[in-house]
């Protein structure tokens, strides 16, 4: 059976080989509720409208506190009109976490902006970025439950403002990059030309394999979007790229220890590239995202438009102007100067032709 990740109270059990799926709240506890069987593939409407029936709901109407809200929001995810990546599931899930822990048992009437200004500013202190994403899938969860489905009759996030946003992931260094080309051997060899030169996240990198490319390109749904680019697969990497033994599966595949011949999980490469990084004082503060960084860059100063460059590497055109904003700037200011050269050069020469008139 797949990997569905399953809400709160649905529990999952194998027996002579077959799957059940059983909604029980309170499960091994003695307040344990009654234990409800669900239809057998969690791929269905049917499994998530019995869900629904068994949280005592008809349709995705939830019961009146935060928990319950946010539960229903992570059901109705498996049935909406537009498809939500397990990606974007994750991530929502993962910073619900905070609002679930902080006011899982309060009434969602109660939940004013004030609350959540507060939960916001506690989590920025020490990590701004964490709480932005908070408030993302907070705002995400309320514009839903404003809809249709009509579980909140105001928004408790109006108002509550995003810390600033910082210059995000910078780039390699062009002595990093070199020192990396010139040193690095083996996988991470293979991991920092795939990333380099696709500016694809480690996510989609440690799942790229020769069944992804796509007449001189790779193309690949992304694992956090959903998104499918066409990536050209430049003359550095195709250069590199023949060097590799042509085998079934992933590109990278671990080199030792137990879990040799397996592929990567973004953890584990991440992990793998660290080790390397921290061999090498030049690396100080170089992170595979930042190769997503390199490679916009490379291809704007090809002259390619923030657009192309959106469809070659699956990134908005927003986020490509953010990444290349320094090089653009960089690139301006040096017309400028050569312009100034030029005409200074002009005024010199003519200044010349005419003292020697004289």
């Amino acid at each position: 059976m797949s990997k569905v990740s399953l809400p709160r109270h649905v529990h999952r059990v194998v027996s002579r080989g077959r799957e059940y799926f059983y909604y029980q709240e309170g499960r091994g506890t003695p307040q344990a509720g009654e234990r409800i069987r669900l239809p057998d593939d969690p791929q269905t409407a049917e499994f998530w409208n019995a869900v629904r029936q068994a949280q005592g709901t008809f349709g995705p109407t939830a019961t009146d506190t935060i928990g319950a809200l946010i539960d229903a929001f992570e059901v109705s995810w498996q049935t909406r009109q537009r498809k939500i990546s397990k990606g974007t599931q994750n991530h929502y899930r993962r910073y619900l976490k905070a609002p679930r822990k902080a006011w899982g048992d309060l009434p969602a009437s109660e939940l004013r902006p004030r609350h959540v200004d507060a939960l916001i500013r506690k989590i920025g202190a020490e990590k701004p970025g964490a709480a932005n994403n908070t408030l993302d899938a907070l705002k995400a969860m309320v514009a839903w439950a404003l809809g249709p489905v009509e579980l909140l009759t105001h928004d408790p996030t109006h108002g509550v403002e995003r810390f600033a946003k910082g210059e995000g992931h910078h780039p390699w260094t062009p002595e990093q990059l070199a020192f990396a080309e010139e040193n690095f051997t083996g996988i991470i060899r293979r991991f920092y030309f795939l990333s380099r030169y696709t500016g694809q996240r480690i996510s989609d990198v440690v799942r790229l394999n020769p069944n992804d490319e796509d007449d001189g390109g790779f193309s690949l749904p992304q694992k956090k979007t959903g998104v499918k680019p066409w990536c050209p697969i430049f003359p550095e990497l195709e250069a590199e790229m023949a060097k590799w033994e042509r085998r079934p599966g992933p590109f990278l595949l671990q080199e030792d220890g137990k879990s040799k011949g397996k592929p990567f999980s973004t953890n584990q490469m991440w992990k793998a590239f660290d080790r390397e990084r921290k061999k090498h004082p030049i690396l100080e503060g170089a992170v595979p995202h930042g190769l997503r960084a390199n490679a916009v860059i490379r291809l704007r100063d090809a002259g390619y438009s923030a657009l192309q460059i959106s469809d070659m590497v699956g990134m908005s055109v927003e986020m490509v102007e953010h990444y290349c904003r320094h090089a653009d700037r960089k690139a301006s200011g040096q017309a400028v100067l050569r312009e100034l050269r030029e005409r200074n050069d002009d005024a010199t020469v003519k200044h010349w032709k005419s003292g020697k008139q004289k």
